[in-house]
C-alpha cells in the first residue's frame, strides 16, 4: 500500500495490555535492532549499543525525552537492563533484555523475550523485597559506570531494604529501584559537596565586593556611609555564629536593604532642623532598625542620657535626631563588640578604615539632612 512506505512495527496486543502500548512498541523495536545488530555477550546477557540518533530515526514520533521516559519504564518493570546514562544526557543507549527475570533462562536468544513475556502473567513477576536482598552484579556494574564508590553503594543498602520491607510493595525489579535510589542520593551528595567546597568562613577583615557596593549605592541608591556603617556589625554577627557560606555578598546586600527600608520609612517625616529637646527620646521605629542590626534595645537606651546631654550643650540644629542617635548607637556598639573580642582572645583588632564614619568624632559627623537627601 502507498500509505505504508516502510516496514510496519508489529506488536502483540496481549503484551501491550500487560506492559503498556508505548513500552510494547519500543520493546519490539529494540528486539528488531538486537536481532539485526551485533550484541556483545557479557556474563549472562547480550548487550547492544544504539546511537540516540539512530533510535530517533526509527521512532520519529517520539522525542528524546519520550524515549528516555519509556526506556525508564521498561527498566523499572524489569524488562530492560540499561548500562548507559539517560538519553537526555548522552547520545547512546546500552541495553540488554532481562531474560532471567522473564523466563529464568540465561541462554535465550535475542528476540525471544517479547515472544515469551505475554504468556507469563505480570503479577507472577512481582515480589516484595526480602530482608536478605542483595543487588546483582549487573546492578553493581551499572552503578560503577557512574563512578560511584562501592562503599557508598553498600552504605545505602540497609536503608533501602528497611524502607521497602516496611512498605511491603511488590516490584518487578528491585535492582532497577535500587539503582534509582543510589543515583539520587549520590547526585545529592555530589551537589552538596560542590556547594560546601565553595563555602568560606567569615573573617574579621571581610569587605563586600565592588559589585555589591555598586548594587547598594548605585542601583538601590543607599547612602554609602550607611552601607559602610553596616559592615562591622554584619561581620561581628556572623563571626559569632561561625558559619560558612559562598554567598556573603548576597547576604550583606539583603541585610543592608532591610535596614535601609526600615530606616528611610522611620526617618522620612523627620527633616525639620531643630535643637534637641531636654526630654527627647528615640522613636519606637528606631529600635526596630537596631533590631535588624542585632543591637540590643537596652544597650541603646543606656546611651540616651549621654546623647541628650552632649547635643543639648552643643546647641546645634539637626533635621533628624533619630538619625544622629542611630549613628552613635551603631558606632558605640561596634566599639563595644571590638572591646569584647579583644578581652576574650587577647588579639588586637584591626583599626577603623580611613575615612569611615566610625573613625570620626560626633562633631565631624555629616548632618542629618545630607543623610536623608544624599
Amino acid at each position: 500500500m502507498s500509505l505504508l512506505p516502510e516496514k510496519p512495527l508489529i506488536i502483540s496486543p496481549s503484551l501491550a495490555a500487560t506492559i503498556g502500548l508505548e513500552e510494547t512498541v519500543l520493546l519490539q523495536l529494540l528486539n528488531e535492532l538486537m536481532c539485526h545488530g551485533k550484541p556483545e555477550r557479557q556474563g549472562d546477557y547480550d548487550w547492544l549499543n544504539i546511537d540516540s540518533g539512530q533510535l530517533q530515526k526509527f521512532t520519529p514520533f517520539w522525542s528524546i525525552a519520550d524515549l528516555q521516559r519509556i526506556v525508564g519504564s521498561l527498566r523499572d518493570k524489569g524488562i530492560l537492563l540499561v548500562a548507559s546514562p539517560p538519553l537526555t544526557e548522552a547520545n547512546l543507549l546500552r541495553f540488554a533484555f532481562n531474560e532471567h527475570c522473564a523466563d529464568n533462562s540465561h541462554t535465550a536468544k535475542p528476540g525471544k523475550f517479547s515472544a515469551t513475556l505475554p504468556t507469563t502473567p505480570a503479577h507472577q513477576s512481582t515480589r516484595p523485597i526480602s530482608p536478605d536482598w542483595r543487588p546483582e552484579n549487573d546492578v553493581l556494574q551499572q552503578l560503577a559506570q557512574y563512578n560511584i564508590p562501592a562503599a557508598f553503594i553498600a552504605d545505602q543498602l540497609p536503608e533501602f531494604i528497611t524502607y521497602w520491607t516496611e512498605r511491603g510493595e511488590p516490584r518487578y525489579s528491585w535492582g532497577s529501584k535500587f539503582i534509582k535510589h543510589v543515583l539520587r542520593l549520590w547526585r545529592a551528595q555530589q551537589t552538596e559537596t560542590a556547594r560546601r567546597g565553595q563555602d568560606t568562613s567569615m573573617s574579621r577583615d571581610w569587605q563586600p565586593s565592588q559589585d555589591a557596593m555598586e548594587i547598594l549605592t548605585r542601583q538601590a541608591a543607599i547612602n554609602r556611609n550607611f552601607v559602610e556603617d553596616a559592615i562591622p556589625e554584619f561581620v561581628l554577627y556572623w563571626l559569632e555564629r561561625g558559619e560558612s557560606s559562598s554567598t556573603w555578598n548576597s547576604r550583606f546586600i539583603m541585610h543592608v536593604k532591610r535596614q535601609w527600608a526600615r530606616f528611610t520609612h522611620t526617618m522620612e517625616q523627620d527633616t525639620m532642623p531643630r535643637p534637641l529637646a531636654a526630654d527627647w527620646q528615640p522613636r519606637e521605629e528606631l529600635f526596630e532598625v537596631l533590631t535588624l542590626a542585632n543591637i540590643p534595645r537596652d544597650f541603646a537606651e543606656r546611651l540616651v542620657p549621654e546623647f541628650v546631654l552632649y547635643w543639648r550643650d552643643s546647641g546645634q540644629l539637626y533635621g533628624s535626631w533619630n538619625t544622629k542617635f542611630l549613628q552613635q548607637v551603631k558606632r558605640e556598639w561596634s566599639r563595644h563588640q571590638t572591646h569584647t573580642q579583644d578581652s576574650s582572645d587577647g588579639k588586637e583588632q584591626r583599626s577603623d578604615r580611613p575615612g569611615s564614619t566610625r573613625s570620626r568624632t560626633l562633631v565631624d559627623e555629616l548632618s542629618d539632612r545630607s543623610w536623608a537627601t544624599s
